[in-house]
């Protein structure tokens, strides 16, 4: 079975390295794994190409036949495991990509639903999450949609919006010039090394999109965020982020002029999951303005806009001018 997956998350991707980070193994292992497979049954199932793998005719013959084994062994681990919380208490299971906001809103929920047992399956792809929830083996997922790359939702699934149009600001080192300026213009990094992770979905297609309105060719650096947060530090690459990052002292936080990238917050839930769709959203609310409001440029750009996420602060607490250049923040977080 495991081998059956691993060639669905192949098929579905369209790349070993997206389908490692989906199934959480490394590149090179699942490379092994598909060469292993591919010797037992003596054809390839997969073409290497330049643009990813794709299913060779004898791949397809045997996808055809492994989805709905896959499928069938899904839905026999949902069932399992929905019969044990049955018998154990109520279980939400939550999925989620990557927020400022979700150690507040798991403690939040602990608070809203005492005696209710939470699980938390996190991913860098949206998609993943949502095909989770549309199995039955998630209850709520939180994603982002980046702006002009709509997320492949599936039928029937329930949503709420968290965040219309969140913007994106941009992580750089602390001595790079622009972070002097309280609002960046991309015409100032048009020199920067720009890296991105291209396993999350949507965000290469939309910073390119952006990248080339602004007239600018920019060198691409591929990897996770972890890793970018290093080469910003020390002026080697600056990088996309979320504006609730939280302060650093080798980096820079900054908003972009005109906020051209940004994405939307989305909670997800299956007609199905148990009824605390309402709980979750409430106390994701209250977590995400909490993040929102610890982030100093963050709230200063929410400050500047206008924002209602800032209703109800004593006067004094924002400030609706721009602030002189905050000098702190993290990569991508």
């Amino acid at each position: 079975m495991r081998h059956l997956r691993a060639l669905c998350a192949i098929a579905d991707t369209g790349s070993l390295h997206k389908a490692a980070r989906r199934l959480g193994v490394s590149q090179p292992s699942l490379t092994t794994q598909l060469r292993r497979i591919e010797n037992f049954i003596g054809a390839p199932l997969f073409a290497r190409e330049r643009t990813g793998c794709r299913p060779t005719p004898l791949g397809r013959s045997v996808l055809s036949r492994a989805r709905p084994l896959v499928g069938e062994m899904a839905a026999l681990v949902v069932e399992a495991k929905a019969a044990a919380a049955h018998e154990g208490g109520p279980l939400l299971r939550i999925g989620s990509t990557a927020s400022r906001a979700l150690a507040g809103w798991l403690r939040r929920l602990r608070v809203r639903l005492p005696g209710t047992d939470l699980s938390l399956h996190m991913d860098v792809s949206a998609n993943a999450l949502l095909r989770l929830v549309a199995e039955g083996q998630l209850d709520v997922a939180f994603v982002h949609e980046v702006e002009g790359c709509p997320l492949q939702v599936p039928d029937g699934l329930e949503s709420r919006v968290l965040v219309q149009r969140e913007p994106q600001f941009v992580s750089l080192a602390r001595d790079h010039p622009a972070a002097a300026s309280a609002v960046v213009d991309l015409t100032d990094l048009a020199h920067d090394c720009w890296m991105v992770d291209p396993t999350v979905d949507g965000e290469w297609d939309g910073l390119s999109r952006v990248l080339r309105s602004a007239g600018i060719d920019p060198t691409i650096l591929h990897g996770d965020y972890h890793t970018a947060a290093s080469l910003i530090a020390v002026g080697e690459a600056v990088a996309p982020c979320q504006p609730t990052s939280v302060p650093r002292e080798d980096m820079a936080i900054r908003p972009l002029r005109g906020d051209p990238l940004a994405v939307r917050l989305l909670l997800f839930s299956h007609p199905g999951a148990p009824d605390l769709f309402g709980a979750a959203y409430e106390t994701l609310s209250a977590a995400y303005r909490d993040a929102a409001l610890r982030a100093a440029p963050y709230r200063q750009w929410l400050g500047r806009h206008g924002s209602p996420l800032l209703d109800g602060l004593p006067p004094g607490t924002h400030r609706t001018a721009p602030d002189r250049a905050d000098t702190c923040g993290t990569a991508a977080g």
